[in-house]
């Protein structure tokens, strides 16, 4: 239930939330977010304080992002079902730039996400699900998505 996209014809780029998250968006609309480790560009202004190594944003704030033009080029995006809390250890905050947990199989940075999309250097993002439906959903549409277990081979 973890995946890689390299290369795909849906996306106008790595990592175009929007995209990313059309085959389950209805699935995750009502998620709150953590985003941390983050380095993108956008065309408008977002609801991200750029001084703060991470941020939550509830699910209306998420979604002025997935409506603008934006690229994460690195980051860790966590979702949370909405009436989940969100524990967060800020001595341990999800990162993608010099992590190598980031391929192993089934390591989700915050144990209590339900999916976790890594944008890494605008070449790859990887999707972890902990929602076996999700990820089925998701792979239904993204066919070209390589499990990650493949990848590393």
């Amino acid at each position: 239930m973890n995946w890689i996209i390299q290369n795909s014809d849906k996306l106008e780029f790595h990592t175009n939330l929007k995209e990313i998250l059309n085959p389950i968006l209805d699935e995750v609309k009502s998620f709150n977010w953590v985003i941390s480790d983050f380095d993108f560009i956008t065309d408008k202004e977002l609801p991200i304080n750029h001084n703060q190594v991470f941020f939550v944003l509830s699910n209306q704030e998420f979604n002025e992002i997935l409506n603008s033009d934006v690229q994460f080029i690195w980051g860790v995006i966590s979702g949370f079902a909405k009436d989940e809390e969100i524990i967060i250890d800020k001595n341990n905050l999800p990162f993608a730039e010099g992590n190598d947990l980031i391929w192993e199989n089934g390591n989700i940075q915050i144990s209590n996400s339900i999916m976790e999309i890594i944008a890494f250097d605008s070449t790859f993002t990887i999707i972890k699900f902990k929602d076996k439906n999700l990820s089925d959903v998701f792979k239904e549409y993204f066919d070209e998505a390589i499990a990650l277990e493949k990848f590393n081979s």
